[in-house]
């Protein structure tokens, strides 16, 4: 039977989880940078520390919250019935919060200033393409999973699927608007410039939509073992 937590405990999850995943993005974007010259060998280094702590997170706070740890993920799944639209007061920005705090910490446990805003642009056609389909793939992975009735398969698939990402999109599959933001606020391997956050977040929610949209069509009616209270579903 699925325990209910109380909706504070729920947000506080979401703050702590999307702070620990930003702290492991740009953590280990920093440690790669010093570890090597290589663009290459950086971005493995960093994908493969972003995929073992996505793993661990969502294993321990998907019992709590469900472990969304992104706006988007949050967005879809109120819209599809998994859980009420008063929830996003509490969540939305538990995560925005969580994602600048967690890098934050990274700019300090490196030695650098806590707070430096990124000049990496990454605005270009081909990096909003690929936050589409980025964020359209994490959608669909998530919600293809939980309606389809492998929802135990779920966080070591979104770890898989966003440490691969790294690699086959041309942005490094940011793909959550509230990492995105906090990426802004460090000047360091993993950082992003405001402008090009600014385009990233439309192009996450159109990807966002699109995964729910072929989630839906391929798993019209949640499976017998799905329902709406989903591990971590709050009162």
């Amino acid at each position: 039977m699925t325990r209910r937590h109380p909706f504070w405990r729920a947000c506080a999850a979401e703050l702590v989880g999307t702070g620990m995943l930003t702290l492991a993005v740009v953590g280990s974007g920093i440690a790669a940078a010093d570890l090597s010259t290589d663009d290459g060998i950086r971005l493995a280094i960093n994908a493969a520390a972003t995929g073992l702590a996505l793993y661990v997170i969502i294993v321990v706070f998907g019992p709590v919250s469900g472990a969304h740890l992104n706006p988007v993920v949050s967005l879809v799944d109120v819209a599809l019935g998994g859980r009420p639209w008063r929830h996003l007061a509490g969540y939305l920005p538990a995560q925005f919060v969580g994602g600048v705090v967690g890098v934050i910490l990274a700019n300090t446990i490196f030695g650098r200033a806590p707070v430096s805003i990124s000049g990496d642009d990454r605005l270009s056609g081909a990096h909003v393409a690929a936050e589409v389909v980025a964020t359209a793939g994490l959608v669909l992975v998530i919600f293809a999973l939980a309606r389809g009735g492998g929802h135990r398969a779920t966080p070591v698939a979104v770890a898989a699927y966003i440490a691969g990402a790294y690699f086959f999109t041309s942005s490094t599959s940011f793909a959550n608007p509230a990492v995105t933001l906090g990426r802004v606020f460090t000047d360091s391997f993993a950082g992003i410039a405001p402008m090009s956050a600014v385009v990233f977040v439309p192009a996450q929610l159109i990807g966002a939509a699109l995964g729910a949209v072929i989630a839906v069509l391929l798993f019209p009616r949640p499976s017998a073992s799905h329902s709406n209270a989903a591990p971590g579903y709050v009162e």
